[in-house]
């Protein structure tokens, strides 16, 4: 190769990987986490004098809420007791506010409370919007998803002539930029094949609908979305009649959907046009096989129990496999816990990449400047540190705040973090703010089974001794991670 067309990958290489490494180490770090969401919810509400929510409570739910808020009959969502929490939970979009509502009951009255602001659903939702506005950040990350496929290409480029002389190579004599670079390279080029998916899936989960454009207007003259409007709709959308008809019962409705599909674990239900007599809901749910996607759909008339269609993996048409296999790859939701241990791993080796990249670059520049270093150099350094270390230390305050605190304070609690983090790192000199945000995540995860057991009351022995497995995973990765971060900061 060229010597000016190496120069010229590995600036795309290193330029791509600065601008979306932060992004993109806050996606790792928080998707590692959120890979075991339906266990952090357990975790939570363990020691909770809670009782699941009787399902009989489910259709006066849905029809005091009508009552107070009929525009809300156009589109839903009930969520039933189970993997989502004890309690029924009604989910419903304002467009006036732009906002969705998480209606619940409390006592013999609807509670009304902003929805996925519980700490579980702050976390899923840093790792494709890093905290930013949902709508924006998902759009960026798309974009920041193509800059990550341009580092992974350039990246291949520049050093697969050296990948098998030096992949194991971890030179710990020598100097620290060089201890930096060989763990990142292995890293790189061992979790490659799984950074390539991440990418590609990233990019198309998130504005795969902006990447069809060019097709839509300049290939299928307008039409292409209405070509796939089909591959993607279990049945066709009917148009309302206006004419008024009672819902059926909820439990009834479930029993239906039940024995037309009886491998179907329901999860949720979704209420399109309720109370018309074309209105429909939609039950989703998983279908336990071998099969890469496991959910299944049944559609009933939402007043007659009439079956309107039904889909399962076999059925899917392909662009349904696609993108359900797509998101099954992309969060990890297939062979139970040895591929979700397996992709927390990966996570938190995609987060370290991306930060000892941008730690090189640092330590490159301020070796070839003068020892004030330029204030650009300064100012990297102190993004880095602070956005990195406070985006983990954010997390494990959530997880503190998750057992502690109501609500509305979770996000409070991880910005506050955030914020102080990154304040810390630009007033403090580069070293030490490292060491110490790294301290301070260190206490914030050791302090993480100490809030469970306040919150239940169970020790981590325990929970081991008891078979409480989830609160002891959680509570022994806390302990482990807490190790490695007083390590780090050590270095």
């Amino acid at each position: 190769m060229k010597v000016s067309t190496q120069k010229s990958f590995r600036a795309v290489h290193t330029w791509t990987g600065l601008v979306a490494g932060l992004f993109l180490f806050i996606a790792f770090y928080a998707g590692s986490v959120s890979v075991f969401v339906h266990e952090l919810m357990s975790w939570q509400q363990q020691g909770e004098l809670r009782q699941a929510t009787s399902l009989d409570r489910a259709q006066p739910l849905i029809d005091q809420f009508l009552a107070q808020t009929p525009e809300a009959a156009h589109g839903f969502s009930l969520v039933l007791p189970g993997h989502h929490g004890p309690e029924l939970s009604l989910y419903w979009y304002n467009e006036q506010s732009g906002a969705q509502q998480k209606i619940q009951w409390q006592g013999d009255e609807l509670s009304h409370a902003p929805a996925r602001q519980d700490f579980v659903s702050l976390i899923y939702d840093l790792h494709f919007t890093a905290g930013l506005p949902r709508l924006f950040g998902t759009y960026l990350f798309g974009i920041v998803c193509i800059l990550y496929g341009l580092a992974l290409v350039s990246g291949v480029v520049i050093y697969a002539p050296v990948f098998f002389k030096d992949l194991f190579a971890l030179r710990f004599g020598q100097s620290l930029k060089r201890v930096w670079q060989d763990a990142h390279n292995l890293i790189g080029v061992l979790s490659l094949p799984f950074h390539i998916l991440f990418a590609w899936s990233g990019a198309v989960l998130t504005i795969g609908f902006v990447l069809l454009a060019p097709f839509q207007f300049l290939v299928y003259d307008g039409k292409l979305l209405e070509i796939l409007e089909p591959e993607f709709e279990v049945v066709a959308h009917v148009e309302p009649t206006g004419v008024k008809v009672p819902l059926l019962p909820v439990t009834e409705l479930l029993a239906k959907a039940q024995a037309t599909l009886p491998e179907l674990e329901i999860e949720s239900l979704y209420y399109h046009d309720a109370g018309d007599q074309n209105g429909n809901v939609t039950f989703y749910g998983q279908i336990h096989s071998q099969a890469l996607t496991q959910s299944g759909v049944v559609v009933l008339n939402a007043s007659t129990a009439e079956v309107l269609g039904q889909l399962t993996p076999e059925q899917f048409r392909p662009g349904t496999t696609f993108l359900r296999g797509l998101q099954s790859l992309h969060y990890g939701n297939f062979a139970e816990y040895p591929v979700k241990w397996l992709y927390f791993l990966l996570g938190l080796a995609g987060a370290f990449l991306f930060y000892s990249g941008n730690l090189m670059w640092i330590e490159a520049r301020r070796k070839a400047g003068d020892v004030l270093q330029p204030r650009s150099i300064r100012f990297l350094t102190a993004l880095t540190n602070g956005s990195c270390i406070g985006a983990m230390a954010g997390v494990s305050g959530l997880f503190l705040a998750g057992t502690l605190l109501p609500e509305a304070l979770h996000a409070k609690v991880y910005f506050a973090l955030f914020g102080l983090a990154l304040l810390w790192a630009f007033i403090r000199p580069a070293v030490q703010a490292r060491r110490e945000l790294l301290l301070l995540t260190a206490l914030l995860t050791l302090l993480i089974p100490l809030a469970g057991y306040l919150h239940s009351g169970e020790q981590l022995l325990s929970a081991l001794l008891q078979g409480h497995w989830i609160r002891f995973g959680v509570d022994a990765t806390a302990l482990g991670m807490a190790a490695a971060f007083w390590r780090l900061s050590r270095i």
